[in-house]
């Protein structure tokens, strides 16, 4: 199949499940009475299939679905990259070094983005200058909980002024602050609330710290990518623009100001890509999976059904990825062939 792809969204756990076998609080791996591995994640347990941690499997699943390359990154919503540093510097960097390597033998099919020990922000701030100047991954996922306010935004303006002298990809999705804890279940419609209106809305939240924040003013090398399209925004614009139009505020909401970020569209629609193609452009926005959580094929659906030109189309399927990791020395073409098996391993963990 013919590769036009680049997912900017998606998750690995291999190099991190090990360490993750050796604890009995969440999150945690277990083994169940039928030989499979269990993540039991903040709040829900999961079958890890073998895209979880085996890379053949995800190429093979790429090539089956018309994935060129995909961006991996450290399973930064478990929160063990806010724990204590002593429990989690050795694993992270563990990782980071996996990830590394397992890029390195890719052919240019993966691209990775490293996790960072954010309970002791120097050490995050040290290990991010090894992934890009020792590892050459182009930058680390953030905890979006450190967004939800100017205050805790600015904790990690240390990490955001190292990525501003050697450049690099930041990708804000949902996941702890050190010290936070796990939201409680509803009591109804547990999934739905929480996992759909609770977090498009606070990753509405995230983006709205750095927008009327000066974090992507004042590091103009750093690239920040916001997952899900920017949660709600797309949809809360016009209300947005609405008040900064009825009442006298210290600063005013641009809507300019949404282009100053990347956005992946994992887990949405094909409505929902077109409101943001209309709100934000075609050129800030990425196709993205969120694989292993969810299949790639829907995402790529929602591009195709989408009522936008075949140009946008492009931009988002593959052309503003190419470029965006182009800036921080991705050079993979994704050419490998289609039969290859580029690991030998069948399960890497």
């Amino acid at each position: 199949m013919h590769r036009t792809a680049i997912d900017m969204h998606s998750h690995f756990y291999g190099g991190l499940a090990d360490s993750l076998r050796t604890r009995s609080a969440r999150p945690y791996v277990s083994t169940d009475a039928k030989g499979r591995s269990i993540l039991h994640a903040m709040t829900a347990n999961t079958v890890m299939s073998d895209g979880y941690i085996a890379p053949q499997a995800r190429i093979d699943y790429m090539n089956a679905v018309g994935i060129q390359a995909q961006l991996m990154t450290f399973p930064g919503a478990l929160g063990v990259d806010v724990m204590p540093l002593e429990e989690v510097a050795r694993p992270i960097r563990h990782f980071n070094d996996h990830l590394a390597d397992l890029c390195r033998r890719s052919h240019g099919r993966f691209c990775g983005l490293a996790g960072l020990p954010l309970s002791d922000i120097p050490s995050a701030v040290e290990e991010f200058r090894r992934i890009r100047l020792e590892l050459g991954l182009p930058g680390a996922i953030l905890p979006g909980d450190f967004f939800l306010g100017t205050e805790s935004a600015e904790q990690l303006r240390p990490l955001f002024r190292s990525a501003d002298d050697l450049g690099g990809l930041l990708l804000v999705h949902p996941g702890l602050i050190p010290g936070g804890v796990p939201p409680h279940p509803f009591a109804d419609n547990s999934v739905y609330r929480a996992s759909v209106l609770s977090l498009q809305a606070s990753i509405s939240q995230m983006g709205m710290t750095l927008l009327m924040g000066t974090l992507l003013d004042d590091h103009p090398n750093v690239a920040v990518q916001l997952v899900n399209l920017g949660g709600t925004l797309p949809f809360i614009v016009e209300r947005l623009e609405a008040v900064t139009r009825s009442r006298a505020l210290d600063r005013r909401f641009e809507r300019d100001r949404l282009r100053l970020m990347h956005y992946d569209c994992a887990s949405l629609g094909p409505r929902a890509v077109e409101m943001a193609v209309k709100t934000i452009g075609a050129d800030r926005i990425m196709f993205g999976s969120d694989y292993p959580i969810f299949q790639p094929t829907d995402a790529l659906h929602a591009i195709d059904q989408a009522a936008i030109a075949d140009d946008e189309k492009q931009l988002i399927r593959f052309h503003n990825a190419r470029a965006l990791l182009a800036r921080f020395g991705w050079t993979g073409t994704g050419e490998a062939s289609s039969n290859a098996s580029i690991y030998s391993e069948t399960r890497i963990v």
